[in-house]
């Protein structure tokens, strides 16, 4: 008799593989018929991510997404930041509560990046041993909470094939990555788009998209800068994401549906799992990241894992807890992110917790009204990125999320590249506006604007990218 998962897997084209993929090439697209979309749907329903409501919630966004413009000319300009007294007097207006004033940030001191309860840290060896499990535990017990480890059930489906996607010039992958527990199953997808001029694997960027599924629209009907997928085939990468908000966990404080909900009822001890929202999403990133292991056309040793905003906090703690990821892109991710959650700029620890107490484990709360006493801050996330390659990205309008508190949290982490011998100890200056720095496998921007994921921000992401990959080849 077939259990409930084989009833479903049997409905669909290809065939669920545990360590292997499987594709086959179709006619017309399942994605435009009516039935098969009918049918995925109950799938999703019956595999444990129900999220109709996030999915009609996109579609009602869907006319906002604008057509992607590819005149970078605008941010050919080069200057330095420094945040006009107009911008500042508006938002301290609009929020009495928050400091947009550099000059009324308080001292504070952070916990030291080398200070293992082993001893001080000096050499690689003790920073890998030692101090960077302590960093994992603290920020896993604190901050963002313990997901369960990769399910032993764990496969892989091609459900969706088109090798002559993007008018001829990449393959589309809809990949269906699923697993059960006690005989349930759950499922979510991944879209992933490969080159077909190039040679050899390709790199791939993986975007962990908190935004409507719009955004990374399969059929390409809509485009949106958000992920321009045939820019960065053009580039000569794969480009890959996963709808982490409709999909795997719904972003919302009371969700009695996704990921987190499935593994309570059925998980043999759920006690143990204290993620939250941007843990979960992190962990299905590292599911992808499980699943380009297998394919043959994606280089594995070459994934680069990106979010914005609430995304960009994900994709940091991805990057920062799975050594797979070759390249962490953090953009305008702010509190919960990399900026220092010490620093009184912008969004505050207790704002954050208010908001979205869903997206943390409910300890990290506690310290809103005594952030002193917290154990860790964000220079120690970024600093378990390290040796790997990270380059953070901020907005110079965008104070809300405290650019330069990220990029001291850089400054800071840093130290530890420079103690691998990867990067020099960074000095507090910050770039021009626009402008890209590396150091090394570290890069850092800040594009002129407000809050968002543009193709310049993109740009300079891939920019990075080459430098790091073209010894290697693509």
């Amino acid at each position: 008799m077939r259990t409930t998962w084989e009833n479903i897997a049997a409905g669909e084209c290809g065939r669920w593989a545990t360590g292997t993929t499987a594709v086959r090439r179709r006619r017309p697209s399942k994605w435009a018929s009516p039935m098969a979309l009918l049918l995925a749907g109950a799938w999703v329903w019956a595999a444990g991510a129900p999220f109709s409501a996030y999915g009609a919630a996109s579609k009602q966004k869907s006319a906002s997404i604008a057509p992607i413009n590819t005149d970078l000319s605008a941010y050919e300009k080069k200057f330095p930041w420094k945040p006009p007294q107009t911008l500042i007097d508006s938002l301290s207006a609009k929020r009495t509560d928050t400091n947009y004033d550099e000059a009324k940030v308080q001292p504070y001191v952070l916990p030291g990046l080398f200070d293992s309860a082993g001893g001080k840290i000096t050499t690689p060896a003790q920073w890998e041993q030692q101090r960077r499990g302590e960093l994992i535990e603290l920020f896993r017990r604190e901050v963002y909470g313990v997901a369960p480890p990769k399910p032993d059930t764990l496969a892989f489906r091609t459900v969706e094939a088109d090798p002559k996607a993007m008018d001829g010039k990449a393959t589309l992958k809809r990949v269906a990555i699923g697993f059960q527990l006690k005989g349930e199953p759950f499922t979510f997808h991944l879209t992933l788009f490969v080159p077909n001029e190039r040679r050899g694997r390709a790199p791939v960027f993986l975007l962990l998209n908190h935004r409507g599924p719009d955004n990374t629209d399969p059929t390409r009907k809509t485009q949106s800068e958000f992920w321009p997928a045939e820019y960065v085939i053009g580039r000569g990468y794969a480009v890959a994401a996963i709808n982490v908000a409709d999909e795997v966990e719904p972003d919302n404080a009371k969700a009695t549906t996704g990921i987190r909900a499935f593994y309570r009822q059925h998980y043999d001890k759920p006690g143990e799992l204290t993620w939250g929202a941007l843990c979960a999403w992190a962990w299905s990133g590292s599911r992808a990241m499980d699943y380009f292991e297998t394919d043959p056309d994606i280089n594995p040793s070459r994934v680069a894992v990106i979010g914005h905003s609430r995304g960009g906090k994900t994709s940091l703690w991805a990057g920062a807890q799975d050594t797979r990821f070759a390249l962490t892109c953090v953009n305008n991710a702010g509190e919960g992110g990399p900026a220092l959650a010490r620093r009184n700029f912008g969004e505050t620890l207790g704002q954050i917790t208010r908001s979205f107490p869903h997206w943390f484990t409910p300890t990290y709360a506690n310290y809103a009204k005594k952030i002193d006493a917290l154990p860790v801050d964000q220079h120690q996330l970024v600093a378990l990125v390290a040796p790997r390659a990270y380059h953070g990205g901020d907005a110079s309008d965008d104070l809300w999320a405290d650019p330069r508190g990220s990029w001291l949290s850089l400054v800071e982490a840093s130290k530890v590249w420079a103690l691998y011998g990867k990067a020099a100890a960074m000095k507090d200056e910050m770039p021009l506006v626009n402008d890209l720095y590396v150091n090394g496998p570290i890069a850092y921007h800040i594009r002129e604007g407000g809050h968002g994921l543009t193709l310049w921000d993109w740009k300079l992401y891939l920019d990075h990218a080459d430098q790091l990959f073209k010894e290697a080849g693509k």
